[in-house]
């Protein structure tokens, strides 16, 4: 079994390592766009034209699905991939947790980059799925470009501010770009508010690596041998997983497996 994830960055570690996790057997693509970063400010055809290389780049590996494991990719370029690569590669896209965050009955907030933020795609999902739950959108200038860099104070320094324009009585918050939950730990902590319980996060990693399971038809196996290898590909070259991926758990995790290009 061969599962190949694209982001724009880094920001695919978190459902590559739940893949890791559900699969450990799986051997693993990971293709991303260094060279191109960041795609947030792009236009749509912009973001299809670069998300299109990266995923062939990943497609050359032969996998036997396509995890998205990019927002901004997801909105902009999903119709595209789909188009170019289904139904002999199964495409799997990314989409902010909100219908789980609002089930607890709120209030939420949606943590998302400034592009993302009152885009209307976030926009619909909310009326979609909240109904009268209160929903805040935060937009979070920097925190992805900081993660991407493993830049521990500017890492701090977005999560405080995102921190303070999220309403104190929130109970949930969706991490709506993939970078982001490679910090989750550090936003639970910005957003808990002394005598509440802690808040809780919604990611997608978990969530689209069971989809891209489901979508070849194998079932989670935990305890399987691992035996996994990991291509990398940075921008279309052959890599190692850069160094601030090792900044993080999921990295690390990763890392501990032998390339295989």
């Amino acid at each position: 079994m061969k599962i190949a994830l694209m982001d724009s960055g880094i920001g695919l570690l978190a459902a590559a390592a739940a893949v890791r996790r559900l699969r450990p057997d799986a051997d693993l693509v990971l293709s991303s766009d260094p060279d191109g970063m960041p795609w947030g400010p792009r236009t749509s055809e912009d973001v299809t034209a670069h998300a299109l290389d990266v995923a062939r780049a990943a497609a050359a590996h032969r996998p036997d699905a396509l995890i998205v494991a990019c927002n901004t990719a997801s909105v902009h370029a999903l119709p595209a991939l789909r188009a170019e690569l289904e139904p002999t590669l199964p495409v799997i896209g990314t989409v902010p947790a909100i219908k789980p965050s609002v089930a607890g009955g709120g209030p939420v907030a949606i943590w998302a980059t400034p592009a993302t933020t009152g885009s209307p795609y976030q926009r619909g999902l909310i009326r979609e799925f909240a109904g009268s739950v209160a929903v805040t959108e935060v937009p979070c200038p920097g925190l992805a470009d900081a993660v991407q860099n493993a830049d521990e104070t500017a890492i701090d320094l977005a999560i405080a501010a995102a921190a303070a324009r999220t309403p104190r009585d929130v109970r949930a918050v969706v991490l709506g770009c993939t970078h982001y939950e490679l910090v989750a730990e550090r936003i639970r902590a910005a957003v808990r508010q002394p005598g509440l319980p802690p808040v809780a996060l919604h990611g997608s990693a978990g969530a689209v690596a069971a989809q891209a399971l489901r979508r070849i038809g194998a079932e989670p196996a935990p305890s399987a041998e691992p035996s996994a290898g990991l291509a990398v590909i940075l921008s279309g070259r052959p890599a190692d997983l850069p160094e601030a991926a090792l900044a993080y758990a999921e990295g690390r995790l990763l890392g501990a497996v032998s390339p295989a290009r």
